[in-house]
């Protein structure tokens, strides 16, 4: 078994290589070439933490994964990542474990690819300016996928609290640097999606983050915090402006997700607003930005299978590159 560091991962695999990672799997997803599961979740309100089992098998790729994922919030405040994980990637041949992979830097990797791949398929092609809502642990692999996808000139991050606000993107201007887009701390979410293009929002709010009649024509959000049915960072007044509404998968975001639950709930949109899964996009078989006026809207609870390629993929390279700890 071979064990893959934070450190090891980034050795050998990118923010583009993750964008493409999730495109195979939305595929495979779409073309029911994957068995995934529904994730058990397991509730701490003791811990204000929730617990999280994901399994995936892939049939054509040979290769099947459980990752075990923990969200808690208040990590944060304790200098710890708010969704420590770990990937399990098994042979699909013989059963036998053939990685364990640092969950935390596949989950960053693929959920924040997951956005990305929507700005690259969804996003304006002309897109200049970003917004990010959210400084926690998913956030650094949100901000670069953004930037990975479109060549923006400024982003724009806001979080509730200023100092960390600033030290956020104060860091990422310093990691980023390659992309040469300039990362600035905003005093409000008002002043944050102002005239942006793309818009990220990843957070645990319980009510919207962003006032939806500010969101620009001809924006595309990522909805990334919302997992529970109580989550709501979305302003449904977009749901309301979109003209197209995407998931990562439908039947997941229905299981989970506030943002969509709520404003179905009551009224506010139907399933007939629904576009589709972006794996059908990928596909062609449903259809994707047809002017630079319309908003459009993907929300993301994240799925098996982007797990399953990503770890796949990374332990491919991984491999070639003779990179990572043997372990028997």
């Amino acid at each position: 078994m071979l064990l893959l560091s934070r450190d090891n991962i980034n050795q050998v695999f990118t923010m583009k290589d993750a964008i493409e990672a999730d495109k195979v799997a939305f595929r495979l997803f779409s073309e029911n070439k994957t068995e995934v599961p529904l994730r058990t979740q397991i509730v701490s309100e003791k811990q204000n933490g929730t617990f999280l089992f994901m399994p995936s098998y892939a049939p054509d790729l040979d290769a099947a994964a459980l990752k075990i994922i923990n969200i808690f919030p208040d990590n944060i405040d304790k200098g710890l990542a708010s969704a420590p994980a770990q990937v399990l990637l098994v042979d699909g041949k013989t059963g036998y474990v053939n990685a364990l992979l640092d969950g935390v830097t596949v989950t960053q990797l693929r959920t924040g690819a997951a956005s990305g791949v929507a700005f690259d398929l969804l996003g304006r092609r002309e897109a200049k300016k970003g917004a990010l809502i959210g400084t926690g642990g998913q956030a650094a692999t949100q901000l670069e996928a953004m930037i990975c996808a479109r060549e923006l000139e400024s982003v724009y991050v806001f979080d509730q609290n200023l100092e960390r606000t600033k030290a956020f993107a104060a860091q990422m201007t310093e990691k980023l640097k390659d992309y040469h887009t300039k990362i600035l701390p905003a005093s409000t979410s008002d002043e944050a999606i102002s005239d942006a293009d793309l818009i990220i929002t990843v957070t645990p709010a319980t009510k919207p983050v962003f006032d939806g009649k500010k969101v620009k024509a001809g924006a595309t959000i990522s909805c990334v915090g919302s997992y529970q049915p109580q989550m709501q960072e979305m302003d449904p007044v977009i749901l309301e402006r979109a003209s197209k509404i995407y998931f990562d998968s439908e039947e997941a975001v229905l299981s989970e997700s506030g943002d969509i639950l709520i404003p179905l709930n009551d009224g506010t949109i139907t399933k007939d607003d629904f576009t589709g899964d972006i794996g059908d996009l990928l596909l062609e078989k449903i259809s994707g930005r047809e002017n630079e006026e319309e908003i459009i809207v993907f929300k993301t609870v994240g799925i098996g299978a982007q797990d399953l390629v990503t770890a796949q993929k990374i332990y491919e390279r991984a491999l070639e590159e003779k990179i990572g700890t043997e372990w028997s």
